[in-house]
């Protein structure tokens, strides 16, 4: 790795591995700790809900020394009802603790004609773009990865917009409500429980 000058990371529930393997984890991170090439992170005992669950603990505040309850520390509506921030929110979110360091990935690659995510970085990749081939992994190959990059390049990153080729015109082209419904209502539903 430091020939390469590859950093190494993990993310996961390290604490939870045998304490050989943690051992061996913190020797590798801290032998690469000043390389500045590649970070090379590896989810191991990694699941996204729980992550997510774990982090949504950090949130919650414990019941104080008299009892009182512990309650989510969210934005709270201030005099007059106004929203005052605060807590947990989409871009403050603790659940980033994993990858506070990292970028969100652009780009998610799924292998194997998989057409799901799998429990890996639900937060994260929610703006990411998703490249699915049927090729196994044990089959990609850097000009497999060439092709995902590629097929990247020619997307409209929008991130949960309309996007700049979406125009007013485009308003005109939609096919009207009323005709989607009853497009799925004959030709999605059982003869038999299409209404008459």
């Amino acid at each position: 790795m430091n020939d390469n000058n590859v950093r190494m990371t993990y993310i996961g529930r390290i604490h939870e591995l045998p304490s050989e393997v943690q051992e061996t984890m913190q020797w590798a991170t801290e032998a690469t700790a000043k390389n500045n090439g590649t970070t090379l992170t590896l989810a191991l005992n990694y699941g996204s809900r729980s992550e997510i669950c774990g982090c949504g603990a950090l949130v919650v505040r414990r019941p104080d020394r008299r009892g009182a309850p512990a309650r989510l520390l969210a934005g709270r509506p201030a005099a007059g009802g106004r929203h005052r921030g605060g807590g947990w929110t989409s871009t403050t979110s603790p659940t980033r603790s994993n990858t506070r360091l990292m970028p969100d990935p652009d780009l998610v690659i799924r292998t194997s004609g998989e057409q799901r995510i799998s429990n890996f970085l639900l937060w994260q990749i929610a703006y990411s773009e998703i490249f699915i081939t049927d090729r196994l992994w044990p089959d990609f190959r850097g000009i497999h990865l060439l092709e995902a990059i590629l097929d990247y390049q020619h997307r409209e990153r929008r991130f949960g917009g309309l996007g700049e080729s979406f125009t007013d015109e485009d308003l005109d082209t939609l096919q009207p409500a009323a005709e989607v419904a009853e497009e799925i209502a004959t030709k999605l539903t059982p003869k038999q429980l299409t209404p008459r």
